[in-house]
């Protein structure tokens, strides 16, 4: 057998592999075995031609999936070199067995004939990928010292990312610390392990290290800083980093495209990521995802949903991670019509199965008002893991049922599941709306000293909400000072809501003050610390705070209500004049106040006196009024 035929032959099998064309691979095994210079292995001069072709048919079936052809043709195979063994090992383990993959790699060390190489290790080294692998890993990285292949830099490249993947960076720093040489794959590997380990700081002062030194960053290395940028929020290094993309071409890479969108997204510039988006000439699933859920992270509910009908009329395969991002959008002033016919979607595409989608149909249910549907997704869940419970906990919580929320919380751990942080936000809330201060503050104290948890700032503002509730604002006000954090707006928002509610204009005022100094632009502390006193008749106070609020520059946005009718949903503002109907809809919204008032309904206080004059003394309401005064009712 001549070598240019061997050669040939394995060409072949390369590109059946490569293009996954078993039935042509397949056939040239067929050829290969008629021929005897092939199979007779050991018995003629060019043995080693021959092996090439019969490790370029293990690669091939491996390649194509086929596990068990490779393993048959590996074991009817009479001679084999560490070439062999590395096709069969990789095979396995490329192809998800990694147990197979690994019992033929301690079949080739306890054969005594054959000795490992680079290549083996890095193929074991590449399938270690979770905390599982760990005591894995470390005896592989002994097999590398004793062997002394440390000094491969392939092997320690290897070992740096496997070492991140297991989440043990301090060992993966080390290793990447004692490389004599290191390469861009070296740098690479480590920026991106701390990133992925959330050492995004640590990340990005790496890659500015690596700019002075002699190696040069890549496409892959700009990546994977822009995933440290995504992890804080760092807008400033984003911008420089698409900058340098920029100058050196990477920027129409869509990888590079997805990634700055995902960056900007995160950090609340939404225009740079639709920039980004619209810039694209080729568009995948991963980049409209990345759009899709950036506009859902920053309010652009309509939006998103907009992007998801175009993916779906564009004939853009949707993945179940679509169809998770786009039920997150869906809330109270979505249309129930179109979440329906996503639902259908799931059906269709056999997504129902799927714990992340079936967790989404609950909460999209849920916040648009079909408390039922939820429950019937609920109950259809074969496995229920901590996010399906804490799904239908929240959908309770969110209609007002604290004590069905309770009852869930006993029957998730009766089920062995464990609660989450996210659990006790939903049981925080249900006690609050219920009215269960002793109970939620042993849930509260529960999460640390039962489940070692950290509160976050959302289960602090639950406490101050579930004491605000129950009219102790000032045990709230005395939480608040205690907390091991300096407060946010969720914070304030909490405890200005319960003064709302109880009419406090004294703690009202502290709360909106100290709401104001963590968030000047917004307009909600004062038309809420406002209307507290309006309730009160304080109207020189509701005067001052109002001219305040135009001294600062903050303007109060506009109340917004909506009506979902035969699948499309209708938005009005106060004084609407756009729709179509305004009049007929004012003229209907005055005939019913008209027969409220012939009942002898009286609005409370809460919901007239920022419309009315003091001296006021029948219930006379102008039309352009009368859409938010029902808004506000209802």
């Amino acid at each position: 057998m001549s070598l240019t035929c061997s050669r040939g032959i394995s060409l072949l099998l390369s590109t059946c592999g490569r293009e996954r064309n078993v039935r042509l691979g397949s056939s040239i095994h067929a050829f290969v075995l008629k021929d005897p210079q092939f199979v007779y292995l050991g018995y003629q001069f060019n043995t080693q031609n021959a092996l090439v072709v019969w490790n370029s048919l293990l690669t091939m079936y491996a390649r194509c999936g086929r596990t068990d052809d490779a393993a048959q043709v590996f074991d009817e195979m009479s001679m084999k070199d560490t070439v062999s063994w590395n096709s069969i090992i990789s095979g396995f383990m490329n192809n998800g067995n990694f147990n197979m993959g690994f019992r033929y790699f301690k079949e080739m060390m306890g054969s005594g004939c054959f000795k490992f190489d680079h290549a083996s290790l890095t193929t074991i080294l590449s399938a270690c990928d979770g905390r599982g692998f760990l005591s894995l890993n470390k005896m592989i990285h002994g097999l590398v010292v004793l062997s002394g292949m440390e000094r491969e830099i392939s092997v320690s490249n290897a070992l740096v990312t496997s070492y991140f993947r297991c989440g043990y960076a301090n060992s993966g720093r080390q290793v990447f610390v004692e490389m004599a040489v290191r390469n861009v794959i070296s740098w690479t590997a480590v920026i991106s392990g701390l990133a992925q380990n959330e050492f995004c700081e640590e990340s990005l002062d790496l890659l500015a290290k690596m700019q002075g030194a002699v190696v040069v960053p890549n496409y892959l290395t700009y990546l994977s800083a822009l995933l440290a940028c995504s992890g804080i929020k760092a807008l400033v290094e984003a911008r420089q980093i698409h900058g340098i993309v920029w100058k050196l071409g990477f920027h129409s890479d869509l990888c590079i495209k997805s990634a700055l969108m995902d960056v900007y997204s995160k950090c609340g510039s939404v225009q740079d990521a639709w920039q980004m988006f619209e810039s694209a000439e080729v568009l995948d699933t991963i980049a409209m995802t990345v759009m899709l859920v950036g506009f859902a992270q920053n309010g652009y509910e309509e939006e998103a949903l907009q992007i998801f009908v175009k993916m779906v009329k564009a004939g853009v395969d949707i993945d179940p991670d679509v169809v998770s991002a786009v039920l997150g959008v869906f809330g109270s002033d979505t249309s129930l019509g179109l979440g329906k016919q996503v639902h259908s979607l799931i059906i269709k595409k056999g997504f129902v199965s799927n714990s992340f989608v079936s967790n989404g149909l609950i909460n999209m249910y849920s916040k648009c008002g079909q408390l039922e549907e939820s429950v019937e997704i609920f109950n259809s869940i074969a496995r229920k893991n901590s996010v399906s419970w804490n799904s239908i906990i929240a959908a309770y919580a969110r209609h007002g049922n604290g004590y069905r929320a309770l009852q869930l919380y006993e029957e998730m751990r009766s089920d062995g599941v464990d609660p989450t942080d996210v659990t006790f936000i939903s049981l925080l809330h249900a006690c609050s709306h219920v009215g269960l201060v002793n109970k939620g503050m042993e849930f509260f104290e529960s999460m640390q000293s039962i489940y070692g948890m950290t509160p976050r700032m959302e289960h602090y503002a639950a406490v101050v909400d579930l004491l605000g509730r129950a009219g102790l604002l000032s045990e709230a006000k005395s939480f608040i000072e205690g907390l091991p954090v300096k407060p946010d707006m969720l914070i304030w928002q909490a405890l200005l809501g319960a003064c709302s509610i109880h009419g406090d204009a004294e703690m009202g005022k502290y709360a909106a003050d100290q709401w104001v100094l963590v968030s000047p632009d917004n307009p909600v502390p004062y038309v809420l610390l406002a209307n507290i006193y309006s309730s009160r008749g304080r109207w020189k106070d509701r005067a001052r705070t109002i001219r305040k609020m135009k001294e600062m520059g903050v303007a109060k946005e506009t109340g917004t209500s909506w009506i979902e009718i035969e699948k499309e949903v209708h938005s009005f503002v106060v004084a609407d004049q756009m729709h179509p109907r305004a009049m007929i809809i004012y003229s209907t919204l005055s005939e019913l106040f008209r027969h409220m008032r012939d009942e002898g309904y009286v609005p409370g206080n809460r919901f007239i006196l920022y419309y009315m004059d003091s001296d006021e003394k029948e219930f006379s309401v102008d039309l352009r009024d009368t859409s938010e005064l029902l808004c506000s009712m209802w």
